[in-house]
């Protein structure tokens, strides 16, 4: 049984925007060293020629970032880091802060019990696009600050900060040009929202009678994970593993739309989403839509960990101040309690 599940949230709206958007930006933070390693990764092109000036500059994820550290120094992993504190203010708080009201919205005011999975999906794809179409800027002006390395020695780098970015492309390009790449960015976002659902699923199996839930990247997470497995309870280290499972399925399924979008916007040669896509498996191959995966998922699976733990504990603080927060769940700010799940 659900107890209040369509309730009045416990958080408000701006309470439940502003810690998500903080747990996001806290996350980013941690993990943009290896975001910056992934996009090299990506945005390098198939060598040409057999000898040694053609073998690829980046190999592999430390051998990547050892080389962006030695040769543009150690701040350089970190390029980007602004408009990716812009994006996850934008897109981690608006995500999850309009998940509930979007999830009562497909159900309508009249429904009574739990909500089907059908309509948590689809409320987890609305604001997964909605978020991102509103963030897609933020998303290019990154990628763009973080493919300047790639650039030769001497040559002058065309923006020198991310507000300069913004206004750089913007006159130059056109405003519409702020979201170049929105297609494979929408799908990438909402192919990762679904992987990391139907992983958590696969991973938790959900044994228990009675579990408490917490809405992480627009799905429900139940919070006891592999439960099943002897020696596993509700603490960091099941979180750790859960979010690092969820993320491996993310990418795995969401790597080739991610590739066309880095590519998209850190390369204005492409037409379209088909023709980047056409173009990279012609000129690099297949293999060529998984690079950068080790980086890629060394990165959203910590960032998982890192974003779900400080959200929590973020909610938590938040729900002291009224209730005791050991007898409930959190439901993107909305406290909850199930029971007899089986």
């Amino acid at each position: 049984m659900v107890a209040d599940q369509k309730g009045k949230s416990d958080i408000s709206f701006a309470g439940t925007f502003a810690s998500s958007a903080f747990a996001a930006c806290f996350a980013e933070i941690c993990t943009i060293p290896l975001d910056t390693a992934k996009v090299r990764l990506q945005l390098q092109k198939k060598a040409l020629g057999g000898d040694a000036a053609a073998l690829p500059k980046y190999r592999g994820l430390l051998g990547t970032v050892g080389t962006i550290a030695r040769e543009e120094g150690l701040a350089a992993l970190w390029k980007g880091v602004i408009p990716g504190l812009h994006r996850q203010c934008l897109f981690g708080g608006l995500r999850i802060g309009m998940y509930e009201p979007v999830k009562n919205f497909y159900v309508g005011k009249d429904h009574v019990g739990d909500v089907p999975l059908t309509k948590k999906i689809l409320a987890a794809l609305t604001t997964g696009a909605l978020g991102i179409t509103v963030a897609n800027p933020t998303d290019l002006v990154k990628v763009r600050l973080q493919a300047e390395g790639r650039l030769p020695p001497g040559v002058p780098r065309r923006y020198s900060g991310a507000l300069n970015a913004y206004s750089t492309i913007a006159r130059q390009e056109g405003v519409k040009a702020l979201w170049t790449g929105i297609g494979p960015n929408i799908a990438r976002n909402a192919i990762i929202n679904a992987a990391e659902l139907a992983s958590y699923d696969q991973v938790k199996q959900l044994p228990v009678s009675k579990c408490s839930f917490f809405v992480f990247s627009n799905v429900y997470l139940p919070m006891q994970t592999i439960l099943k497995i002897p020696g596993f309870t509700d603490n960091v280290v099941t979180h750790l593993l859960s979010g690092l499972g969820a993320g491996f399925f993310a990418v795995c399924i969401g790597s080739p739309v991610d590739v066309v979008k880095s590519r998209m916007m850190g390369d204005s040669a492409y037409k379209s989403t088909l023709d980047c896509f056409i173009k990279t498996l012609k000129n690099d191959g297949p293999m060529a839509f998984y690079k950068g995966f080790i980086p890629n998922f060394g990165r959203l699976g910590s960032w998982n960990v890192i974003m779900f733990l400080t959200l929590e504990q973020s909610h938590l603080k938040e729900l002291k101040k009224n209730q005791n927060p050991t007898k409930q769940g959190i439901e993107g700010g909305t406290a909850i309690e199930i029971e007899d799940l089986q």
